[in-house]
This record gives C-alpha cells, sequence and structure tokens, in this order.
C-alpha cells in the first residue's frame, strides 16, 4: 500500500511541476500581466495598460505607441466579447511606430468581463456611449482634436454610427469586415454553403430558415461559415495559442475572454431575435475620409455587400481594399494589412492638410 502511494505521489508531482513549467513556457501572462516596454531616441514613447470608467463601469485599455505625437488609432474589436487586446503583441509591432494604438476591451469583453458585469447594460446605445467617452478621454489624453478610428465587424456597426455623428473627431474611419445588412449578409452566407457543406452541416442548414435572425439559427449559421473558411483566418488552436502567450492577459483574463465570446450579442436580441439594419439606407453619407477592408472569402460580412455601399456612399475621400482571405485580414495578411493603415494614414493626413480646399469643406 506504501509503495502505491508513493507511487501516485510521484505521478502527481509530475503533472504539477509539468503544469507549472508549461504555464511558465507557454502563458508568459499568466501570473503578472503587463506589456513591454517601447524603446524610443524622443522619450515619447507610451506602453500603457490602464483602465478608465465609461458609462459608470471601469473598462481597460492597452495604449501603445514609439511616439506620443503620431496620431491616435482606436481600434472597436468584434463579437461583441472577442477582445483584440491578446492578439496586439503578435501583429500590431511595426503598427506602433505609425500611430499610438489604442486596444479597448469593451464591457462584456476580456479584462472588462468582470464576474460583476451586468448583462442588460450590453446594449448598442450604451456602447455608442462608452466609445464616445473614451475618444473624448484620448483626445484629451494625448492632446489630439482628431484620431483614426478603426472597427472589426460588431466594432463597426459601433464605428460608423460614431463617425456618421460626430466627423469632426475623427480623421478617418476604417472599417474592416464592416456589417451592411444582416438579413443579407446570412441569406448570401447561406447559399454559398449549400455548394460546400457536409451532409450533416446540410441537415443543420436545413433546420435554418434564411435569413437567420434569430440568435440562435445565426450562431448555428456562424459556425458552419467557419468550419468551411468564410470566417475567422486563423484555427482556434492557432489563435489560443497566441492569446496565451500575450503578456497582457493572465489566465482569468483569458477566462473572462472565453466567457465574453461565448455570450456574444445575446442579450442584446429581446426575446432572441437580430434587430433588422440596412446601412445602406441609415449612412447614405459620410463627412470624412473612410476606408474598406475586406476579405474576398468573408462570409460573415460578404464582401460584394460591402463593395456595393462602397460604390453607393457619399465621401469626401475613400477607398476599398480587397484582402485574398475571409473576416480577419489582419491575422490572415498581417504585414500587407499594417502597410495598408500606413499607407491610409499617408494619404487622410495629406488630405487634411489646411491647403487642400476639399478639407476646409470637412466639420
Amino acid at each position: 500500500m506504501r509503495w502505491l502511494l508513493k507511487f501516485f505521489g510521484i505521478v502527481f508531482a509530475i503533472i504539477l511541476i509539468s503544469g507549472t513549467l508549461f504555464l511558465l513556457l507557454f502563458t508568459r501572462g499568466s501570473f503578472f500581466p503587463y506589456t513591454e516596454a517601447i524603446e524610443s531616441a524622443e522619450g515619447r514613447s507610451v506602453a500603457e495598460m490602464t483602465s478608465v470608467v465609461l458609462g459608470g463601469m471601469e473598462q481597460h485599455l492597452l495604449m501603445r505607441g514609439h511616439d506620443t505625437e503620431n496620431p491616435v488609432l482606436l481600434w472597436l474589436h468584434g463579437g461583441p466579447g472577442a477582445a483584440q487586446m491578446p492578439f496586439a503583441h503578435a501583429f500590431d509591432r511595426e503598427l506602433e511606430k505609425h500611430f499610438v494604438v489604442v486596444h479597448w476591451d469593451q464591457r462584456g469583453a476580456g479584462k472588462s468581463n468582470t464576474g460583476d458585469f451586468d448583462e442588460a447594460s450590453l446594449t448598442l446605445e450604451q456602447q455608442l456611449a462608452d466609445a464616445l467617452e473614451l475618444v473624448h478621454w484620448l483626445r484629451e489624453r494625448f492632446g489630439q482634436e482628431r484620431i483614426f478610428l478603426l472597427g472589426h465587424s460588431w466594432g463597426t456597426r459601433i464605428g460608423i454610427e460614431l463617425a456618421a455623428q460626430h466627423p469632426e473627431l475623427f480623421y478617418a474611419y476604417a472599417g474592416v469586415s464592416q456589417v451592411i445588412d444582416h438579413a443579407r449578409s446570412t441569406e448570401i452566407a447561406y447559399a454559398w454553403l449549400l455548394r460546400r457543406a457536409t451532409l450533416e452541416e446540410r441537415w443543420i442548414l436545413g433546420e435554418i430558415e434564411p435569413p437567420a435572425m434569430s440568435h440562435h439559427d445565426y450562431r448555428r449559421l456562424a459556425k458552419i461559415v467557419e468550419h468551411r473558411g468564410g470566417g475567422t483566418d486563423l484555427s482556434i488552436t492557432g489563435l489560443a495559442r497566441i492569446a496565451l502567450r500575450a503578456p497582457e492577459y493572465g489566465m482569468r483574463d483569458n477566462l473572462q475572454l472565453l466567457a465574453g465570446m461565448n455570450r456574444g450579442g445575446k442579450p442584446m436580441h429581446a426575446k432572441g431575435i437580430i434587430a433588422d439594419y440596412n446601412l445602406a439606407e441609415s449612412i447614405p453619407e459620410l463627412r470624412l475620409p473612410v476606408w474598406f477592408l475586406n476579405g474576398r472569402n468573408d462570409y460573415n460580412t460578404p464582401a460584394e455587400l460591402v463593395r456595393e455601399f462602397y460604390e453607393s456612399v457619399e465621401a469626401p475621400l475613400k477607398r476599398f481594399v480587397l484582402f485574398p482571405q475571409a473576416h480577419t485580414p489582419f491575422f490572415a495578411s498581417p504585414d500587407l494589412f499594417t502597410s495598408t493603415l500606413i499607407e491610409m494614414k499617408a494619404e487622410v493626413l495629406n488630405f487634411h492638410h489646411p491647403e487642400n480646399p476639399a478639407a476646409s469643406a470637412l466639420p
């Protein structure tokens, strides 16, 4: 009996040591989250994790840049709940040389998805109010009249509304995987899947009546879109590997991230029904430069709808950039995505030059 207890004790010790080594080697931020310092010859760099109170709730930010005199780029993540902060360390380093990049864990996402989070506060109106409050905070914090605004997927719902309502606050708006029209998007995705789905997936599709306006049906449809390559351009394993190595994120943060992603936008859908939304009807004009960046094979926010909106919307300067992959071009083509944003910055700042007559007509 004694040898058996000793044997199990040794096995337990091996498992404990192996688990600890795994956490130390593969989850750098698990115990003491931090963000790496940025060395700057001018002494104007910023590398800071902080929190601000928005809409009465403490919410978390990551701000990084080599020079605080560079324009601020506020990144509105997707989801709801799909925080971008744990992926910044893998994809943003070149971007930080040209912008002060700000990642915000929105209410109910990542670090801002605390145990006492009130799901009833997760509304589009509250998210818009939070975002506007944050924009003003960033303008004051960095002494900038205008900033760059980028939204991805769900973040484009917030971003384009802000850009339409307050163009005077922004140099430009970049819509990455822009949400245009939920009903038409799901109809396009459904037709695309019918040509590619497995027999088992066809059974599921047969239970969904397009357009998928219920939260339950949409989640099932989106899952098949993901499996068929029309969604996120990295595997769940690949994303987890990157997030677990984020120095800015601890184990609790990652658990909160998973919980927020699993919740998604369900609290926002009354009786489980997704609100109808048609961007072409609600926002026919934008009074600032706009860029739309989309994946050719994106069937969450189909490129054909984004191009259609791009061609119809009135704007003083507009661009449409098509990437070869799907819903997350910043994951699939990080170098191309970064160079596109750097090109956007140069063109937009030139457009805002005081000697440009078109700039004088801006709000």
